[in-house]
């Protein structure tokens, strides 16, 4: 189905979710550890998706197959979100939000070489160039004087960035080549909920990190991760992808970056130095190229007729 209203105002206000929730984790920081927020958010998704699962399909409902698959799912989701965690600890939640989304890059990469299907096309290698320059002009363009405000911090903080975009297509690759593909949305985001949760929750009080200020600040902040992104959101995203072509909502929801780095910048006083601005161009205009090249020549090929 093309993209219409509901699509397109559907996907605006889920990368303005998502752009946010880097800035919330930061906000309230130094009243909950950021692993130990994402591991309660993770804690109630897993909860609630329990509840629907079981209702679903009773006990039949990991006896199709899933399980093994679902706990390979699980583990790279908390992976991902325990590098989310750990490097918002050395780096900003604007870089953050663009590392983050190299998610693409690599699933591309991935499913190329797993599914004959999936096989890239010269437009979409490019998009591969491109965006691995960006991440290279951003990385380069540190400054590397200690005294400049943690440099060798923040490049840590910016590779565990790019680590989660990494485990994150890992994440998209093993879901389709999995018997995931075709469970039900609820079942798959319940698998990464319950294995995140158990996992960051223990990491959490393995390195002292659980403790929590219960300010007003941070019980409104986790509950907005666990009831908007963690739940609401990703089944959101469900829906729309099994009504919409992938590939056109990926290009929609290349948005989320503009807004983190938006949001980071506005709402924390970020800095934005010209070498991560010109990267996160380049690195934005590569994913374009590589999840948007179908439309792309689609759109060349009516032109031309």
């Amino acid at each position: 189905m093309p993209l219409d209203a509901l699509a397109t105002s559907g996907m605006l206000a889920l990368c303005v979710c998502w752009g946010f929730q880097q800035i919330a984790i930061k906000l309230v920081a130094g009243d909950i550890a950021p692993i130990m927020q994402i591991g309660l958010r993770s804690a109630f998704a897993a909860l609630v998706l329990a509840v629907v699962v079981w209702r679903a399909d009773g006990l039949r409902a990991f006896r199709d197959g899933t399980a093994l698959p679902g706990l390979v799912v699980g583990l790279l989701f908390a992976g991902e979100f325990l590098f989310v965690a750990q490097g918002l600890l050395y780096t900003t939640a604007s870089h953050m939000s663009v590392f983050l989304y190299t998610a693409p890059i690599f699933a591309a990469l991935g499913l190329h070489w797993l599914l004959p299907e999936e096989r890239m096309q010269p437009l979409q290698w490019l998009g591969v160039a491109i965006a691995f320059g960006g991440i290279a002009v951003a990385f380069l363009g540190k400054p590397a004087h200690p005294a400049q405000a943690g440099a060798a911090n923040m490049l840590l903080g910016d590779a565990m960035g790019l680590a989660a975009g990494l485990l994150w297509g890992a994440t998209t690759v093993a879901i389709r080549k999995t018997s995931l593909s075709e469970a039900a949305p609820a079942k798959t985001l319940f698998y990464q909920m319950a294995v995140a949760a158990a996992g960051l929750l223990a990491y959490a009080a393995a390195t002292g990190q659980d403790v929590i200020r219960p300010t007003q600040a941070a019980v409104l902040s986790v509950a907005f991760q666990s009831v908007v992104v963690a739940l609401s959101s990703y089944l959101a995203w469900f829906w729309l992808l099994r009504r919409y072509l992938a590939s056109r909502l990926s290009i929609l929801s290349f948005m989320t970056p503009l807004f983190g780095v938006s949001f980071g910048v506005l709402i924390l006083n970020e800095p934005l130095d010209p070498a991560f601005a010109i990267g996160a161009v380049l690195v934005l205009a590569g994913i374009t190229l590589v999840s948007g090249a179908e439309m792309i020549r689609n759109l060349l090929r009516k032109r031309r007729g």
